[in-house]
């Protein structure tokens, strides 16, 4: 048959100059001739992908399943067949949407977390925005879903984008629970690769799994090149509220989030905050998740997004944590105004400024509004803000008597008599952490303290003043803020939870604020000022008050207690604020629906307003008790709480071994062969192995830098307890070593099984297929063909797996068996000694069996097609269907925009129509070649089990 005749089919198996590839994609050009896109699989090429012009391929030879050759297994016990069959079974390719296998990772496992995975998985495409509350672990809700698409074989390549304070607690979080060995990409590292490069080449083409920080990524021009030609399996963006689009213009994140939401098949978005009150916020999310999902920003419903979202709150998952979550204790520290103080609140309540007199009503805040915010944090956050505004306004009259400028420089001076002692809330602040009712001593190893302030002026003075009061030992109190670089943000929260870290207080900006743990060694927080803004109190509180937590969270908060009627009067509406954040926790679970605005820096114009209207505390109160009433506008386009709860299924997949016999009987061929050595673990069950050179350079290849064993012993334990006192037990480390956990966890994920499935993959020749002759539990008379049949989508993604026995007893076939009845017929689980007496005679029986082996296993793979078919037909006319109407509202909700008797707008909207059928149909081909499948299934004959006297 000539070549360009022959009928080549994604999934294909073919041998092209020697080595064996699988087909993926089969393109035909106008001349007829076809190209063949294709990934390695023999050894020498695996992994790696090509393309194939077949008009000029001197030879290309489909992989026929019969012609195959029968050789016995000789090694101690089937070793080897019994190593090489569980290396294939374990590649077998979960094709339901059950979770398989992200309940077994590393971790106190809530129910509750396992749900965005199924969901996510549900879909055709797995497309979701995690949306849990501040504290209930969105990180390993991403790893799970993470993990269950890597055992699907739709994880190789991955990008995770954090702020960059979070880098380091992500990566680590990933590998310690899941073992996904995520490269670090901070500064150092990217000038590392950079410089090892041509300066044409894609770095990130250099590593497969690599995390890196969202400014990193919009900062540097260079990456959108980088970026537009690189693709990844999956795709995670963490505290995705900073990409969503607000107003009429993407900011430069949401312009890379969009950027990144066409270059991965799955997109996982994860943040406590995913709206700002408005629908365009969440719709630009949407739309990042499924172009086609919402027509209109302004108008949609919960229907629109269904699948692409789950949100929960603390309240709605109380029933399953079962005393998870320690209910957090809060105080109110009431600190008596000074007489300074007091002096200076009088000279600032009696200040009118003709600045904000000349000011456009209702155009932003009064400048002495947000000067009393600065005033409200330190009597230093305030100077700074005095000093800024005094050279502004010389600068601007520069010879004029300006008299803002003589009553700016009167409250200045005052405040500048408010020495340390003076400072009320500086001076309870010593008072409480000397004092026992509190309990903190910087002598307490375990007993850490984190101070948030909003002013990074504050922040210098209280870092500077407690060094000193409170007699602390050099690097005994950190600072954080934005403008540190990303490496010393990830060291300071990275030994913040360490024993044998020296730091004992963080006095921290807003920066601490969002997404990272402080909660190992610390459960109190002291709020030193009192945030504005009720999203504020969320993201501080939940960095010691979240999962994880083992202690009672211990919350205070400064409040300033004057005579003066005006700071009294403003300072109760900040008590409302505490009490209420306090409050809707409990009763409605988010903070944000009080203000009903979604957003900080609203919320934080809202308590501007009432600070400056002179409302009063009550009436701000019943203010916050009517905005409570409205809907959470999430909330209602979610359907929180109505019949569409997600139901989690599981799937268990038996093999032949548990992963540490598994590992063992491979180290024990290896030994054999290599200088590998290996011992049980003391204290668990679990090997730890000596890392040859050879074995370290693949190794290396394989986990992550920092997890990397110092001393070249690899330690791996499937005790899942152990491995969760280990994470703990390195926090104890010496600052010297690194804080990754010396016993690393060994599940199905693990990087060593892809070591040993790359060794034990050339025990037998592509042509070979192992022999087991056993004497007991398979007669004399029975032979038995383990085989493996797979149906791919026409991206050649396997979306049918199939494994089972062909029986034949006296040379006649006997029956079809499911590979429990084969394990429990063959007993191949069970070690049983090799007497080596399979026959010539045997051998060449099974050889005479093999077409009709494979002639039985195509009738089985052609009715699981039948099946499979049957099932997806339904659904993807249906889809398509969905899509056609879809793509009409689209129109009509984007083209009544233009105005047609308009000059241009003609042409500009022929460019948005065609825009949309662009995106339409790229998404319904999309569907199409993930659904359906070639009618091609592909046979491989894995072992042969033969009964022997």
């Amino acid at each position: 048959m000539e070549k360009n005749k022959t009928k080549y089919a994604p999934g294909m198996r073919i041998i092209v100059r020697g080595e064996e590839w699988m087909v993926k994609k089969v393109e035909t050009n106008s001349l007829g001739n076809q190209t063949l896109y294709v990934i390695g699989l023999s050894q020498l090429v695996k992994d790696y992908e090509s393309m194939f012009l077949v008009d000029i391929e001197d030879d290309i030879e489909i992989v026929d399943p019969a012609k195959v050759t029968l050789v016995p297994d000789d090694s101690a016990f089937f070793r080897k067949s019994k190593v090489y069959i569980e290396s294939q079974w374990r590649g077998k390719i979960p094709t339901d949407n059950k979770i398989h296998i992200g309940n077994k990772a590393a971790m106190d496992l809530m129910a509750y977390q396992l749900e965005p995975a199924q969901q996510a998985l549900n879909k055709t495409r797995q497309r979701i925005l995690i949306a849990d509350t501040v504290g209930l672990g969105k990180t390993l809700e991403a790893g799970i879903l993470m993990s269950e698409l890597i055992a699907r074989g739709k994880g190789k390549r991955i990008l995770v984008v954090t702020v960059k304070s979070m880098m380091t607690q992500f990566q680590k979080e990933m590998w310690n629970r899941f073992t996904i060995p995520l490269v670090r990409l901070d500064s150092a590292r990217i000038q590392s690769v950079r410089a090892k490069l041509p300066t044409n080449y894609n770095p990130f083409f250099y590593y497969d799994k690599t995390i890196i920080s969202v400014d990193t990524l919009k900062n540097d021009l260079d990456y959108r090149t980088h970026l537009e030609n690189a693709w990844w399996d999956i795709i995670v963006i963490d505290e995705a509220h900073n990409v969503a689009k607000r107003g009429d213009r993407g900011s430069q994140r949401s312009k890379l989030a969009s950027l990144l939401a066409n270059r991965s098949d799955t997109l996982i978005m994860l943040t406590a905050t995913p709206h700002d009150g408005k629908g365009q916020s969440v719709a630009s999310l949407m739309n990042m998740l499924d172009p086609t999902a919402i027509a209109d920003e302004e108008n949609y419903t919960k229907d629109d997004i269904e699948g692409l979202l789950i949100r929960r709150f603390k309240k709605d998952i109380q029933d399953q944590v079962s005393g998870a979550f320690k209910e957090r204790v809060i105080t109110i520290e009431r600190c008596a105004a000074s007489a300074c103080e007091e002096a200076a609140y009088d000279i600032f309540a009696n200040m009118k400024l003709q600045m904000d007199e000349s000011r456009t009503k209702g155009k932003g805040i009064l400048f002495k509004t947000s000067l009393e915010k600065s005033l409200f944090s330190s009597p230093a956050a305030c100077i700074k803000s005095i000093d800024a505004r005094i050279r502004k306004l010389e600068k601007k009259y520069p010879e004029s008597d300006m008299p803002d400028i003589a009553v700016l420089t009167e409250l200045k001076d005052a405040l500048e008599l408010i020495s340390p002692t003076d400072f009320s809330r500086y001076a309870k602040l010593l008072e409480l952490l000397n004092s026992n009712e509190y309990g903190w001593s910087p002598s307490k190893n375990n007993d850490r303290l984190v101070i948030f302030t909003e002013r990074i002026e504050t922040m210098r003075y209280l870092a500077e003043n407690l060094k000193k009061d409170l007699k602390l030992k050099d690097k005994q109190l950190e600072v954080m803020h934005g403008g540190m670089s990303d490496k010393e943000l990830q060291r300071i929260v990275d030994e913040f939870g360490r024993a044998e870290s020296p730091i004992r207080i963080i006095v921290a900006s807003d920066v601490a604020s969002e997404g990272i743990n402080l909660h190992y060694l610390s459960h109190r927080l002291i709020h030193f000022d009192i945030p504005w803004s009720l999203m504020v109190f969320q993201q501080r509180n939940g960095r010691v008050d979240r999962y994880g937590q083992t202690e009672q969270p211990d919350i205070r908060y400064m409040l300033i207690d004057s005579d003066n009627p005006k700071i009294k009067g403003d300072a109760r509406i900040m008590e409302i604020l505490v009490k209420k954040e306090e409050q809707a926790l409990k009763n409605i679970g988010d903070p944000a629906m009080l203000f009903g605005k979604y957003n900080q820096e609203e919320e934080e114009e809202e308590t501007a307003k009432a600070i400056e209207s002179g409302v009063g505390a009550e009436a701000f109160e019943k203010q916050l008790d009517s905005d409570e009433e409205e809907f959470d506008p999430l909330e209602f386009l979610m359907g929180l709480g109505d019949e569409k709860e997600v139901k989690v299924e599981y799937s268990d997949e038996e093999t032949l071994f548990s992963d540490i016999e598994y590992l063992k009987n491979a180290l024990d061929i290896f030994t054999d062969t290599e200088e590998i050595r290996y011992a049980d673990l003391s204290g668990t069950q679990g090997v730890e192995i000596k890392l040859t050179d050879n074995v370290k350079k693949r190794i290396k290849k394989l986990i992550p830098p920092e997890a990397m064993p110092s001393d070249d012993y690899l330690r791996l334990s499937p005790d899942r307890e152990y491995c969760l006192n280990d994470m703990k037990r390195c926090m104890q480390n010496d600052l010297a070593e690194v804080a990754w956990p010396a016993t690393q966890y060994l599940w199905k994920l693990h990087p060593v099984f892809n070591w040993i499935e790359d060794k034990a993959g050339v025990f037998y020749k592509r042509s070979e297929v192992p022999v087991i002759g056993l004497t007991n539990s398979i007669d004399a008379e029975e032979m038995l063909f383990i085989v493996a049949g797979l149906i791919p989508n026409r991206k050649s993604t396997t979306v049918v797996d199939e494994w089972f026995g062909v029986l034949y007893k006296n040379n006649q076939f006997d029956s079809i068996l499911t590979m429990s009845e084969v394990l429990q017929k063959t007993h191949l689980n069970v070690k049983v000694a090799n007497t080596q007496e399979v026959s010539d005679e045997q051998l060449s029986r099974g050889q005479s069996l093999l077409e009709d082996v494979v002639k039985r296993a195509q009738m089985i793979m052609s009715e699981k097609c039948k099946e499979y078919k049957e099932k997806v037909d339904p659904y993807i006319y249906e889809e398509m269907e969905r899509l056609e109407q879809l793509e009409q509202r689209h129109k009509a909700a984007q083209l009544t925009v233009f105005d047609l008797g308009v000059t241009g707008m003609e042409r500009k909207k022929s460019e948005k129509e065609r825009e949309i059928e662009a995106i339409f149909t790229n998404f319904m081909d999309w569907e199409r070649d993930t659904l359906e499948i070639e009618e091609n299934p592909y046979i491989r004959i894995i072992a042969v089990v033969a009964g022997v006297k």
